[in-house]
Order: structure tokens, then C-alpha cells, then sequence
């Protein structure tokens, strides 16, 4: 009932209506002008309220953030799942539409759009471009493709692209971590560092210039 009624309105809403975005930037921009004042505030809140547009519709959203992040993680399994169908005898539009039955989630969505479309007679290179916005995919892609233009054994490059990509997603796990330890050691150095100050440099300086005075 609550798609239905958020379905109504967006039909019921003009074309020209300001979006949640345009409004939250037009607020931003009244802000500045009320703010501002003058010919200047208008101006300036103009250009709050385009910069401030601009900036928010960058702002990946979280549902879509967390379905990327899923996907790029369910990849290497994919690969490796498909490797193993592929190794069975199975053809690549069944082996295809088996993981994506066997995995679930947001990538299994686009790997049964993938089989089916091989499944209709589309092209490779057609059926593939479903798994272009994930990260990652594209090695998997580039051998499927390969592998449909030359013949050569989709199984053992499924294998290297699932390896080459648990490898990288160890890699930037341990870069990670190693940025969340400098971070978290930056913010004990700034508390004390005014302490260091205080303690060992500000008697010094005290003690020369009693001694020069």
C-alpha cells in the first residue's frame, strides 16, 4: 500500500516539481540569502544552492552502495561456480543461469539476465554488459568474451579471475587497515601534542627568557 500511495504521488507530482534534493540545495540557498542579505545574498545562495545541488546528486546512495559492495563481494564465488558448471559439461548459458540460482542476491539478478539473454541467442557481448557496473566484473567479462571469439576454455580464466580478485580484496583489506591506524593514531597525537607543549617546551622557553631578561 505504500508503494501504491508513493507511486500516486510521484504520478500526481508535476515534472517541473523540485525533487527531496533541489529542495534540501533551494533551502541551503535561502539559507545563505537570509544569511547574507542584499543583492550579494542573492547571489551567493544562488551558487550555494547550484554547488550544493551538484554535490548532493554525487552522493552515492546507501542502498545502492551496500548492493555494490555485495555484488563485488559475491563475484569470486560467481567465478568459481562457474568454473565448476562449465567444468561439468555444462553450456555457458545453463552455467550461467545455474549460479545465479545457486548464489541469490544482487548479482544473481544480473547473472540470470546474462544467461537468459544468452539463452535467447543474444550476443555475448550483449548478455556480458549486464555485469558491467560491478566492480570487478570486467575480468570476468573480458575472458567470457574472449572465450566466445577464439574458443579458448572459459573454466581455468574463471579460476585465475576468482583467485586475482580474492587477492585484491585482500590487499585492500590490509590497505584499510592500515589507513584506519593512522587514523586512529592521528587524533591521540593532536590531544598530545598541546600537553608536549605545554610541559616540555613552554619551561624551556620561560627559563631563556628569564635568563636573557
Amino acid at each position: 500500500m505504500r508503494g501504491l500511495g508513493a507511486a500516486a504521488s510521484d504520478r500526481a507530482r508535476p515534472h517541473w516539481w523540485p525533487d527531496r534534493v533541489r529542495s534540501v540545495a533551494g533551502l541551503a540557498g535561502v539559507a545563505v540569502v537570509l544569511l547574507v542579505g542584499g543583492w550579494s545574498g542573492c547571489l551567493v545562495g544562488a551558487v550555494t544552492a547550484l554547488v550544493a545541488d551538484r554535490l548532493l546528486r554525487r552522493i552515492e546512495p546507501r542502498v545502492a552502495r551496500d548492493r555494490r559492495r555485495r555484488e563485488s563481494a559475491d563475484l569470486p564465488l560467481a567465478a568459481d561456480l562457474l568454473a565448476a558448471a562449465l567444468r561439468a559439461g555444462a553450456p555457458v548459458d545453463r552455467s550461467v543461469l545455474a549460479v545465479a540460482d545457486a548464489l541469490g542476491g544482487p548479482l544473481a539478478e544480473r547473472l540470470d539476465r546474462v544467461g537468459r539473454t544468452l539463452l535467447l541467442g543474444g550476443g555475448p557481448e550483449e548478455a556480458w554488459a549486464h555485469l558491467g557496473p560491478v566492480p570487478g566484473a570486467d575480468r570476468m567479462v573480458t575472458a567470457a568474451l574472449r572465450s566466445s571469439r577464439s574458443g579458448a576454455a572459459l573454466a581455468g580464466a574463471l579460476t585465475r579471475v576468482a583467485d586475482d580478485l580474492r587477492a585484491d580484496r585482500s590487499t585492500a583489506a590490509e590497505a584499510s587497515a592500515r589507513r584506519a591506524g593512522v587514523l586512529i593514531v592521528l587524533p591521540l597525537g593532536l590531544c598530545f601534542l598541546p600537553a608536549f607543549i605545554l610541559a616540555g617546551l613552554v619551561p624551556v622557553i620561560v627559563a631563556v627568557l628569564g635568563d636573557v631578561l
